[in-house]
């Protein structure tokens, strides 16, 4: 507790020393008293850096959390002023590094023994610096180019005081803030706390990075580096170093004449291929992980960096966001609205006429527009009208799934604002639904049981003859516990009139005292109730010990 309190204090100096507490007076609340600020002795000195230097400063000496959460803000360029948003773009990749020789120093106590010894070189300067980890350009013993991934030291540490403060927040959002049970916070802490913690193992990162690059070994849309096994280990990881452009170098792109249509759509298609397809999803797209395969600019492919952070969906989740996004193609608002109300996202007392409305007065305005033309800004806040109206609670397990999809519609929107959404994932979509609603889906379902069914087909005879049995005692069993039934059921009446005539002994002694008291005649009246009171007590007693015995 003294560790989170002295956090927040050192949050709060952050705040004022980069003058952010002055765009609080900027909210509605607060602007009667915005002349408060001028009497604050740190504003006393005239600040001459942009608000978006200030807050990129700020999040940097807060730490991972806060520059993961600057990350996806910078992906937010409709909400966002550009100013700000180029400036916290430059979280991705311009974090200060720590010392290259600490680095060395590092690597030579994992691997012990000199680097010399397992590199042929080594960079001392790093080739990006990240929040969590920071990487350098390698090349092993053979000539294979690698890059080196090795967390910041005491990163643990920290992250998990971040932790420690982040719920804090979260009890207080719940607590005092309006709608927050709704937000349920505490419960998005947790299951980020799961999240960025895998994110401190290195080795877990290199399998999610091998499976991904299996899973698209038949449709090479992206493009995963190799791993390295025999040099990674838990805080340090060993990959295949790739060449391309970042994705957020427009112009460089523009340069070497890409395709962008055909960037956006592919980005798309691996998108709704790694949730729907694959089950197995890149939870952390933002600018500085994604690379551009421009050797074909006509058809540019994606590469992808940096696996800490990946999601899966539970079956029935899966299967209600695809019902859901196909039933939105199709404008068949009422199937949303009733699979809100089977899959528990809001209240089963819900009219679905009443939800279908307000889905369609949200979804028609947007329908079959490109990016360019949808105002998330106004989307957003209508979405929070309707979850508040229809007390619609927040999904812990959808956080990575909303969180990427923010950063798709970010790159998408950069990329090529004319994308039409619709017309590029409604055929995807449709393909897997067939595929898992067919024949084909149930042929698929059949074979991946057959093994679990054929290892129960011996057993059947048997287990057909213990129900027949059971069947066959049946009736018996179901006298019994009707006698049963009613040996409680007396039970429960003796008790209850025994407890009666204890409790109207008590009462009718009390009376009496009282009344006594009250009109001088204590004695005559206490000496007529005692002997009623206590034949109503032996009695229920009586009846007490009896049901006992019963």
């Amino acid at each position: 507790m003294f560790r989170a309190t002295l956090r927040i204090l050192q949050a709060t100096r952050v705040v004022l020393r980069y003058r952010l507490d002055d765009t609080l007076f900027h909210l509605p609340p607060l602007q009667p008293f915005g002349w408060i600020r001028h009497a604050l002795p740190w504003h006393w000195r005239r600040e001459e850096r942009p608000l978006g230097m200030r807050l990129r400063l700020a999040l940097e000496e807060l730490g991972p959390v806060a520059i993961k959460l600057g990350q996806a803000l910078a992906t937010r360029r409709d909400l966002l002023p550009l100013e700000m948003a180029d400036e916290l773009a430059r979280l991705q990749d311009r974090v200060p590094p720590f010392p290259g020789a600490l680095a060395r120093r590092i690597l030579e106590e994992t691997y012990g023994a000199p680097l010399e010894r397992v590199f042929a070189e080594f960079s001392e300067t790093p080739l990006a610096a990240a929040s969590i980890a920071q990487v350098h350009a390698a090349r092993l013993k053979d000539g294979r180019e690698v890059v080196v991934k090795l967390l910041r030291p005491g990163i643990e540490q920290r992250i998990r005081q971040d932790l420690r403060v982040m719920y804090l927040l979260a009890d207080f959002i719940q607590r005092y803030v309006p709608d927050g049970q709704r937000l349920r916070a505490r419960e998005v802490i947790e299951d980020y706390e799961k999240t960025i913690l895998d994110e401190l193992d290195l080795v877990r990162e290199g399998a999610n990075a091998a499976q991904t690059r299996r899973n698209f070994e038949d449709r090479p849309i992206l493009y995963v580096p190799l791993v390295h096994w025999d040099w990674t280990r838990r805080h340090v990881l060993v990959m295949e170093r790739i060449h391309g452009i970042p994705i957020s170098d427009i112009a460089a792109l523009k340069a070497r004449g890409v395709n962008f249509r055909f960037l956006a759509e592919r980005g798309v298609e691996i998108f709704f291929t790694q949730v729907f397809r694959h089950n197995f999803f890149h939870a952390d797209m933002h600018a500085g992980n994604i690379f551009v395969d421009t050797r074909d600019p006509a058809r540019p492919g994606y590469i992808a960096v940096d696996f800490g952070i990946v999601g899966s969906l539970g079956r029935d989740d899966q299967r209600y966001i695809a019902h859901n996004i196909y039933a939105f193609f199709n404008g068949d608002y009422r199937r949303v609205a009733e699979l809100h109300v089977a899959s528990g996202w809001v209240r089963p007392d819900t009219r679905v006429e009443d939800l279908e409305s307000v889905i369609r007065s949200l979804c028609e305005p947007i329908l079959f527009r490109p990016f360019k033309d949808i105002h998330l800004d106004q989307l957003l806040l209508r979405l929070f009208e309707i979850a508040r109206r229809f007390n619609m609670e927040v999904q812990p397990q959808l956080v990575l799934l909303q969180k990427t999809l923010v950063q798709i519609e970010g790159l998408g929107r950069q990329l090529y604002p004319d994308l039409d959404l619709w017309t590029t994932a409604k055929p995807f979509m449709e393909r897997w639904m067939h595929e898992q609603l067919g024949v084909r889906g149930v042929y698929q379902q059949f074979k991946a049981n057959l093994p679990d069914l054929a290892q129960r087909l011996p057993m059947l005879p048997l287990t057909l003859d213990h129900a027949l049995q059971a069947i066959t005692e049946l009736p018996a069993r179901q006298q019994a516990l009707t006698q049963q039934l009613q040996r409680m059921e007396n039970q429960r009446t003796q008790r209850r009139g025994g407890g009666w005539m204890l409790m109207g002994g008590t009462l009718l002694l009390a009376a009496g005292g009282l009344a006594g008291m009250v009109l001088g005649q204590s004695v005559a009246i206490g000496q007529n109730a005692w002997p009623i009171a206590a034949v109503l007590g032996v009695c229920g007693l009586f009846s007490l010990r009896r049901a006992r015995r019963v």
